[in-house]
């Protein structure tokens, strides 16, 4: 039996999407992001854009069809990308240095908490957004906010 070799091919135009949009649905760039900023700036989008990620639920709500709430999701993109440029902006070396923790530690917060508290300061003092965990108990530190946890990794070197 014998194979073939054929040489791969480099495609040097574009990329053109076969299924564009209707004219009707206003265009909105993608938020150019991996999944480390995304989860680095997670808690702060949704307090961000909360009002915008409510009318995108009840929308969902309304009608499962996805085509029903394209625009509502185009909105809460166009939040999120808005809070992403601020983020880059203001904080960018606390931002940097969190996502890439997230990304060196499979993704765990616990792992982050000393980069995590510095991106946090830095948000609250040059955008005015505090970190608040949704269903967090009433009362307590947040876990987030806790200096010494019960729990830590211990790693053998």
């Amino acid at each position: 039996m014998s194979s073939s070799f054929q040489p791969g091919s480099v495609e040097t135009r574009p990329y053109v999407d076969p299924t564009p949009l209707p004219d009707d649905i206003p265009k909105v760039a993608e938020l150019g992001v991996t999944s480390g900023p995304l989860k680095s700036a997670a808690f702060f989008i949704g307090a961000y854009c909360k009002e915008f990620n409510e009318d995108f639920m009840l929308c969902k709500a309304e009608d499962r069809d996805p085509a029903h709430c394209l625009k509502e999701g185009r909105r809460v993109t166009r939040c999120a990308t808005d809070l992403i440029t601020k983020m880059r902006e203001n904080c960018l070396s606390q931002f940097s240095e969190h996502w890439n923790c997230l990304e060196r530690n499979n993704q765990e917060y616990y792992l982050c908490r000393k980069p995590e508290r510095s991106l946090n300061a830095c948000m609250f003092e040059k955008l005015g957004l505090t970190k608040v965990i949704p269903g967090s108990p009433a009362g307590q530190k947040p876990i987030h906010q806790v200096e010494n946890p019960v729990f830590k990794l211990f790693r053998s070197r």
